[in-house]
């Protein structure tokens, strides 16, 4: 038969194929599913806690009112101790803090992590978050393979962002130089995946930091609070980007900025005396460079930041407007030049003043990664 057939010699007469009468099942109308959050935020949030670590982080976020969170390990046992109804176990006794162990167990399993991904969001969010702790062997193992599986979900549903968020644990000096080799590795990774468009924004907690922060704090409440230092600030950004102002409001296109800046910090400092002009300012010098949640990241090299200040009536009502000025030439100052500082004011429910921050688009944090890949033994 030569290449240009003309079938219509063929098709003449017809073609008369009598078929079985067999029973069909009706289509299956697949409907969207939708997973309501229980707090009205600028945005809709999903989260993914990977190995126990990351489950804890997800599990922090749930207690905060989101409702898209759910949390997967390699064991059973780890699994069991977090706190959600939507958990996958992808494995048979756990990695052993060895990432390699984690990853494969991944890859078998990926197809399964993104259809539980898919039950456990719903159809409606604006960005998924990966959580993971870097010195475990799930977490480092899994970090990369559940970003490129969460942007596959999310391409999926024609969900408008192209990023996926990430936040890391990284863990205290004294956790062993297994732990804070896995640790460099990941926290390498995840700056890489910033840097190749993949991953934004980057959040780091570092509970070395966060254990000098609250050197009080005994075993039992440790990670609940290190977690909850991180996660609650990341939580008021979202409800103030939803809020109105009757003094200056940080909309969610400001904090929409920040989140696709690459790796951010946040921070929070009370103000002592917002009576004093140059209080104010100090407590923001105070707040970015002592407060802030993870050590060894220069902020100088971040090019935007949002300064939420929240102040009893009776303060917002009798602070100087030059005295709050002072605080954001502050942090404009502290931060590269010709960067977005992005301002809001809020009446809160507490006496006093406090000053929030968050900083993005930081460049890589190698004081950092020198600190783990020396306690790593790298």
């Amino acid at each position: 038969m030569s290449d240009n057939v003309d079938v219509s010699e063929y098709m003449a007469g017809g073609i008369d194929i009598s078929l079985p009468d067999i029973p069909m099942p009706e289509p299956v109308k697949e409907e969207k599913k939708i997973v309501n959050d229980e707090v009205e935020t600028a945005f809709k949030f999903c989260f993914i806690g990977s190995g126990q670590g990351g489950g804890r982080i997800a599990e922090t976020f749930h207690g905060l009112g989101y409702r898209k969170v759910c949390a997967i390990n390699t064991a059973k046992q780890d699994l069991n101790t977090i706190k959600l109804d939507n958990k996958l176990c992808i494995g048979d006794g756990g990695a052993g803090k060895d990432p390699d162990v984690a990853g494969e167990v991944f890859a078998s399993k990926k197809e399964d992590v993104v259809d539980f991904m898919r039950y456990s969001f719903g159809d409606d969010f604006d960005r998924i978050f990966v959580c993971v702790g870097a010195g475990g062997g799930t977490g480092a193992g899994t970090l990369e393979p559940l970003v490129e599986s969460a942007l596959e979900v999310q391409e999926t549903l024609g969900v408008k962002n192209n990023k996926v968020g990430a936040i890391v644990a990284l863990p205290k000096n004294s956790e062993g130089k297994r732990v804070n080799a896995n640790s460099f590795k990941t926290l390498d990774t995840a700056y890489k995946l910033v840097e190749s468009g993949a991953v934004s924004p980057l959040i780091i907690v570092d509970n070395e930091k966060i254990s000098k922060l609250y050197p009080g704090l005994v075993v039992s409440s440790f990670w609940q609070t290190a977690n909850r230092s991180m996660a609650g600030l990341f939580h008021l950004f979202n409800l103030t980007a939803a809020k109105d102002s009757t003094y200056s409001a940080f909309d969610s296109q400001d904090y929409g900025s920040i989140l696709d800046s690459g790796l951010m910090v946040f921070g929070a400092s009370p103000v002592k005396d917002w009576k004093d002009p140059i209080s104010i300012s100090r407590s923001v010098r105070d707040n970015l460079k002592g407060n802030i949640l993870s050590g060894g990241i220069d902020l100088s090299t971040g090019s935007c930041a949002g300064v939420v200040i929240v102040g009893g009536k009776e303060v917002l009502d009798n602070v100087p407007q030059s005295n709050l000025d002072q605080a954001y030439a502050q942090i404009s100052r502290i931060l590269k030049p010709n960067s977005t500082v992005h301002r809001g004011i809020y009446s809160g429910d507490k006496e006093g003043m406090t000053v929030y921050s968050c900083i993005g688009g930081l460049g890589k944090p190698e004081e950092k990664l020198e600190e783990l890949a020396k306690l790593g033994d790298l």
